[in-house]
C-alpha cells in the first residue's frame, strides 16, 4: 500500500492511483515487490528539522528516504520537501511536475538499493531515473 500525505504544505497535485501503479511497475522492473510505502510531502524547514534529528545532517535536502525494507519487499517512509523540488526545478530548467515525479521515484530506487553518494553512483542512480521516467 503507498500512502500520500502532506505536514505544513499543500498536497502536490499528483495522480495518486496512476502514481502508485508506477512506483509498482518500477519496482518489479528491480525485482522487489511494494509494502508499505508512506510519502510524506513537507517545507524545506520540516525536511532540515527531519535531517537535523533523524541523521545528524544539517542542510536541506529534497529527499529522505527511511528503509524498512523485508527481503524483496518495499517498505519505507520517504519525506519531500516541495520547497526544494521547486528549488531544483528552477535551478535546472526542469518542469516542477517533471521534478517531483523524478524525486518520488529516487526514493523508490534508494528502497531498491540504488545509491548516488559513492563514485559512479550518482550516474548510475540518474540513468535508473531516467529509465523509470520513462515508464510513467
Amino acid at each position: 500500500m503507498i500512502t500520500y500525505n502532506a505536514d505544513g504544505v499543500k498536497m502536490p497535485k499528483i495522480r495518486h492511483r496512476d502514481t502508485s501503479a508506477w512506483i509498482k511497475r518500477v519496482a518489479q522492473a528491480h525485482g522487489r515487490k511494494v509494502g508499505e510505502i508512506g510519502y510524506m510531502f513537507v517545507s524545506d524547514e520540516k525536511i532540515l528539522e527531519v535531517n537535523r534529528q533523524y541523521l545528524g545532517h544539517d542542510y536541506y535536502t529534497d529527499i529522505i528516504t527511511f528503509d524498512y525494507d523485508e527481503g524483496d519487499v518495499l517498505n519505507g517512509d520517504l519525506v519531500i520537501s516541495l520547497d526544494t523540488v521547486r528549488t531544483n526545478a528552477e535551478k535546472f530548467g526542469k518542469e516542477y511536475d517533471d521534478e517531483l515525479h523524478r524525486v518520488i521515484i529516487h526514493g523508490i530506487l534508494h528502497l531498491c538499493g540504488i545509491n548516488d553518494k559513492g563514485p559512479g553512483e550518482r550516474e548510475i542512480m540518474e540513468a535508473h531515473e531516467n529509465e523509470a521516467l520513462a515508464m510513467r
